[in-house]
């Protein structure tokens, strides 16, 4: 039996590489299958084209050239179905002892025996924090729904990527009274291309308003003060959009025994070809791979990860017959 902690597509993809090896797996997930494309904006269009998306070899058909939240959610879904995977949702991994061969793997609702563990829970779940006065009010999000409630409210949207973005520039539709905080000089180059020129024009024309080599002061119920270049000031604000980007659960990771680089990048440290980490029996899959370097892997490039994990442990089952 393998348990594997994460149900994203990755988490998907390694249950189906082994089942189709005829090994057991037991998927846990602390939220709902493919938490993290569950949390993303509700009319989010993904970079990707739909084939650099699939998983099992089972066709990914979009309606327009790059699939949405809801198409990805729906195929997952389907594909998890297909191959009939075991799958535990909305169950909290706590510890796992023991090892290789015999790993015992507790959740705050049961205990599983185990003879390998993958890791695969990605990095969309620890948002980064700003770490300021007010944070904790229920006006502040981290995670960008869609756009109707925030109509005639003055939102203030923290980032300069991708989600701040579009966070922006759907509320602004919304007819918000949007502003977007950057703590650069300029939004990320690694924005959407056909959604940079809609927000440089946006906030050049002052429809959206910019605060540049900025940064979130304190929040409060109906203001919020930001540092600026030409010095602190209080705007009025109803809702925080903290689009500042999430990390790995280096916490999980450490707990587990599973050794992290001491560079800021805090990798986990595995074979670059059976992902098995320092230890023995442990692997991981996916995006959490990279650490806190969030803009390298994607569920394009890590789909592979799947079937040499599944080698690996194939090989060691069949060291065992």
């Amino acid at each position: 039996m393998v348990i594997i902690i994460g149900a994203g597509p990755i988490g998907l993809a390694t249950a189906i590489a082994l089942k189709q090896r005829d090994i057991p797996s037991l998927i846990i997930d602390r939220g709902c299958l493919v938490n993290s494309i569950y949390n993303y904006p509700v009319n989010m269009t993904f970079f990707s084209t739909s084939d650099r998306l699939e998983i099992g070899n089972i066709p990914f058909i979009s309606h327009g050239p790059k699939p949405t939240r809801k198409e990805a959610l729906e195929y997952y879904r389907r594909a998890a179905e297909h191959f009939d995977l075991n799958v535990n949702l909305y169950e909290t991994v706590q510890t796992v002892t023991g090892g290789d061969g015999n790993f015992e793997v507790t959740t705050n609702k049961d205990t599983y025996k185990a003879d390998k563990v993958v890791v695969a829970t990605g990095f969309y779940g620890q948002e980064n924090l700003m770490k300021v006065p007010g944070e904790d009010l229920p006006k502040v999000l981290h995670y960008y729904d869609e756009p109707h409630r925030y109509a005639w409210q003055n939102v203030l949207v923290v980032g300069g990527g991708n989600s701040a973005a579009d966070a922006a520039l759907e509320t602004y539709r919304a007819n918000a009274n949007v502003s977007i905080l950057v703590r650069h000089d300029t939004l990320k180059e690694t924005i959407k291309y056909w959604v940079k020129p809609d927000i440089d024009n946006r906030i050049k024309e002052g429809s959206i308003t910019g605060y540049f080599n900025s940064e979130v002061v304190e929040i409060r119920e109906k203001e919020v003060d930001i540092q600026t270049p030409e010095g602190l000031k209080t705007i009025p604000n109803d809702f925080v959009l903290a689009m500042t980007g999430y990390r790995p659960h280096f916490g999980l990771m450490q707990e587990l025994g599973i050794e992290l680089t001491e560079d800021e990048l805090q990798m986990p440290v595995f074979d670059d070809e059976s992902l098995e980490t320092n230890r023995k029996g442990m692997y991981v899959a996916g995006v959490v791979c990279g650490g806190m370097d969030t803009s390298r892997l994607f569920i394009e490039n890590t789909r592979v990860h799947a079937d040499h994990i599944a080698k690996d442990i194939s090989k060691s089952v069949a060291a065992t017959l």
